[in-house]
This record gives structure tokens, C-alpha cells and sequence, in this order.
């Protein structure tokens, strides 16, 4: 009983007025509450395990002093609506039961182990075609019923679908109906809701309906298959002026040459900017791309490498530097799946990866690059100019975003960047660092090139912060998540 009371506040607040009908109070009789699984705008999300069977199962839990007005209340009550009514679709997360006490709403849902599809995106960088028409099928599928049933989504986006388990193969369920509303045919929402990437220009406009989720989910079509989102700017409001100027998207940057015209067909009908015209899910669901026995294809679309040398080759000498280094801090579990493509692509086995080993290396998987953009690919990789790619270097070539993103690996860096422990990296400091790395060659003025610095040529903790999440691009979690600092519903409604 303790230790439940500390995990959600039992005793720290006043009570407050029931939330929902037919609620109990007896959810500690019933539960065990264990380690945090994720946090949202209202609520966090705990392990859950069922005393009488050992069963486990994810609980969200909702304080009722963070809804504030009678709208957010009332889309608590509405979401345990919406979930009950979608209950037994395969792709759509159970909710167990809705329980209340004095200070809490909880829903018990079926757990998801296998994390967001936004995270296996940001992982996987680019997928084949056919595996991005399986998980759209999947994703329309969800919309169909939604719409079958009567209910407008209103927020699709990648961070509210999950894997049931980490397999390759695992199903996907959509999670997250806390924007859902019913809906009549005819009916016209006012109200702006979703978030900044994936908002229909209708929504933008104020007067829309269901029409609107096929084009967020057209926009995570676009991401599954690029990395990158339809509609980019460097502020919400930017990203809004694109969304509402009506202009399709455009397939001239990587990998979209590589990818099918079909694939493309489908992406625009699902973007038409005129939502009378765009597709509807069943219509979604029969095009020849998306179809169970469907054309699209099982190559990949482009190498995972090379998406990743590309995002590399751009960066300044500083940020490959701090990647290296956390690199080199990461787990085993972390960096397996590269340490075995760096294994495939060193034929010889003798640690370090030439130019025909890379080149060799990308064929097998599709890709066929000049042979000056392979050099360009190498050079940048190759940091201590040996005239070879070893394990390290090459592990910090192709780390994800997201991991170079992560506060406590960003944290890791420069601790290790600050020798001194003094809060600021001194020149000094970075050469040290350089000769560690066998980088003796690199010049100080080359290095901090593109590097905000103080007066006296030292960086501190948000300068180096604001140089490694600078002009990123491609999908890791502050460019797409965080750094607009504006993804919740209701503070997308005050941002336009």
C-alpha cells in the first residue's frame, strides 16, 4: 500500500469530483503499480500487474488537478468511450478497465513492450517498400474502423502506435484516443488539434472531419519512407505555411528516386490539399502499393549506411568528434545491429573497412553511388585520414539521431570534452581530446567552425547542447519531437 501511495499522489492532494461513471475505487485492491513507462501531457504511464493472476498489463495514470477546464475532463471520459466502443479490433490497444479514487483517474490498458513506431523509425532510418505498405495497412486499417464506428482520430502520429513486442514482425496497435471524438456524417470540427508535422491544412482552416486522418496518415507514409517529413520548417509556424500553401510534396532529394512511382501515386492521394478529393481508407486500402498481394517492393529503399554516412558527411568536425565519443560509451545491446553490418562489410576481417569493402558493401544492399560520392562518404568517415574506416569510426558514422540526441549521452560527451570538470571545454581540452583520437592533423579554427563560443574561446554545456541538435534533419527525436517544443494537442490550438 506504501509504495503505491508514493507512485501516484494518493495522499499529497485534496479529492477531487468524479470523473467517470461506474468508476471503482478499489484499483490498489486489484493492482500492483511498478516502474514508470512513459509520460505524457496529463498523464504517466506504469507498469501494472494484476494481483490475482501475475498477468501484467500498462496504467495510465491521469492526476485530476492537471485538468483544468471542463473540455480536458471531459476528454478523459470520452477516451474511455472511444477505447470501449473500438474494443476486440486487432490493432487497436484493449483498455481493461477504468478506475478513480479521490485524486486519479487510471486506465489499465494491454501492454505494448515493443516501443513507439516513431523510436523503430528513428532506429530502422528507412525500411523497404513492403514494409512500410504492411504498416500503413495497418495504420489505415485502424482508420477505417475509427471511421466505420464513428469516431475522428484527430491525432495520428507515430508516437501513438506501438509494438506488442520487439520482434520484427511484431503487431502494431494504435494507443493513444485522447483527441478522438464521435462523429455524425456531416459533422464539421472547429477546433485545431494534432500536432504541428501531421495537421491537415482543413485543420488549419477550422472546418473539418474525418478526411483529416488520412492525411496525417499520408504524412507517416512519407516519413516511413524518407526519414523525413513532407511539410519541414524551422518554426510551427513555418510549418503551418507549408502545410497551408496546398503544394504536393516533392520526391527529388534521397531516397525518393529510388522509390516507386506507385509509392509516390499513393503519397500524393493521401496529400491532396482538397479533402473531397483525397482518398478515403477503404480506397487507401485497395490501392495496388498498399494491398496484401500488392506491387510494392521488398528491396531496400536505400542503405541504412549510407543515409547515415550522408547525415555524418555534413556535420562539423566538433559533432563528429562528440559522437565518436559517445559512441564509444554505448552498450553492446546499443550498437549491435551496426557492429554486424560493419562485420559484413570488412570481407577481409582485418578491423578496418578500404574503399572497395564500402563500395562492395552498399551494392549488396542496393545501393550504387559514384564513385566521388563514395570517396566523399569515406573521407568524412575516416577522421584520422589513415585511408580506412575502423570499427569506431564507422560506428560513429551511421549512430542514429537518436542516440546522438539523448540528454544523458550528450551529457557523457562533454563531461568527457571538459577534462577539468570546470562546466566549459577550453581549446586545450579539445586538442587533448584530438590527439587522443589520432586527429593530431585537425586545425583549431577548423574545429570550431560552425561552433558558437564564449569570449574566450570556450563552450559551455548549451552551446555544445545547441551545436550537436543544430541542422540535424532526418528523423531524430529533437527535430521531430522536441525541438519545436510544441507537439500536445491543446498547445497546438494557441500557436495558430
Amino acid at each position: 500500500m506504501a509504495d503505491f501511495e508514493v507512485l501516484v499522489g494518493f495522499q499529497e492532494h485534496v479529492p477531487l469530483p468524479a470523473l467517470l461513471q461506474n468508476a471503482t475505487d478499489d484499483l490498489e485492491k486489484l493492482y500492483s503499480l511498478g516502474k514508470k513507462l512513459g509520460e505524457g501531457q496529463f498523464g504517466t504511464t506504469y507498469l501494472c500487474t494484476e494481483r490475482a493472476t501475475g498477468l501484467q498489463f500498462a496504467c495510465k495514470c491521469i492526476p485530476k488537478r492537471k485538468l483544468i477546464s471542463s473540455e480536458e475532463i471531459e476528454d478523459v471520459g470520452r477516451e474511455v468511450e472511444v477505447m470501449y466502443h473500438l474494443s476486440g479490433h486487432p490493432n487497436i490497444v484493449t483498455l481493461k478497465g477504468a478506475y478513480e479514487d479521490a485524486t486519479n483517474v487510471y486506465l489499465v490498458m494491454e501492454l505494448c513492450e515493443g516501443g513507439e513506431l516513431f523510436d523503430r523509425i528513428i532506429e530502422r532510418g528507412t525500411y523497404t517498400e513492403a514494409e512500410a505498405a504492411r504498416l500503413t495497412r495497418t495504420i489505415v486499417s485502424v482508420v477505417e474502423a475509427c471511421h466505420k464506428s464513428g469516431v475522428v482520430h484527430r491525432d495520428l502520429k507515430p508516437e501513438n502506435f506501438l509494438f506488442k513486442t520487439k520482434e520484427d514482425d511484431s503487431v502494431l496497435k494504435a494507443a493513444d484516443f485522447g483527441s478522438a471524438r464521435f462523429f455524425e456524417p456531416g459533422d464539421v470540427f472547429t477546433d485545431i488539434v494534432g500536432s504541428p508535422y501531421y495537421v491537415a491544412p482543413e485543420v488549419l482552416d477550422r472546418h473539418y472531419g474525418p478526411e483529416a486522418d488520412i492525411w496525417s496518415a499520408g504524412v507517416m507514409l512519407y516519413i516511413l519512407l524518407s526519414g523525413a517529413p513532407p511539410f519541414w520548417a524551422e518554426t510551427v509556424q513555418g510549418i503551418f505555411e507549408k502545410v497551408m500553401e496546398g503544394e504536393p510534396p516533392t520526391f527529388t532529394a534521397d531516397p525518393w528516386p529510388n522509390i516507386s512511382e506507385v509509392a509516390k501515386d499513393l503519397i500524393r492521394k493521401m496529400l491532396d490539399p482538397n479533402p473531397e478529393k483525397r482518398l478515403k481508407a477503404h480506397e487507401v486500402l485497395n490501392h495496388p502499393w498498399i494491398r496484401e498481394d500488392g506491387v510494392a517492393p521488398k528491396k531496400p529503399i536505400a542503405s541504412l549506411v549510407q543515409f547515415r554516412m550522408k547525415q555524418f558527411a555534413a556535420m562539423n568536425k566538433l559533432k563528429k568528434l562528440a559522437i565518436r565519443i559517445i559512441a564509444e560509451t554505448l552498450s553492446e545491446e546499443e550498437i549491435a545491429n551496426l557492429k554486424e553490418i560493419f562485420t559484413e562489410m570488412d570481407s577481409d576481417n582485418d578491423g578496418a573497412i578500404s574503399f572497395e569493402e564500402l563500395k562492395a558493401g552498399l551494392l549488396r544492399v542496393g545501393t550504387s553511388l559514384k564513385d566521388a560520392e563514395l570517396f566523399d562518404l569515406m573521407d568524412a568517415a575516416d577522421v584520422d585520414h589513415d585511408g580506412m574506416i575502423d570499427c569506431g569510426e564507422f560506428l560513429a558514422a551511421t549512430l542514429s539521431l537518436n542516440h546522438i540526441e539523448l540528454e544523458e549521452n550528450l551529457m557523457a560527451a562533454f563531461q568527457y570534452l571538459d577534462k577539468s570538470g570546470s562546466g566549459y571545454i577550453t581549446t586545450d581540452e579539445l586538442l587533448a581530446v584530438c590527439f587522443e583520437f589520432h586527429m593530431e592533423d585537425v586545425r583549431l579554427e577548423d574545429l570550431l567552425h560552425d561552433v558558437s563560443i564564449g569570449a574566450d574561446g570556450s563552450i559551455d554545456y548549451k552551446m555544445f547542447v545547441t551545436m550537436m541538435r543544430k541542422c540535424n534533419g532526418g528523423m531524430g527525436h529533437q527535430n521531430l519531437r522536441c525541438t519545436l517544443g510544441i507537439t500536445d494537442v491543446l498547445t497546438l490550438e494557441e500557436q495558430y
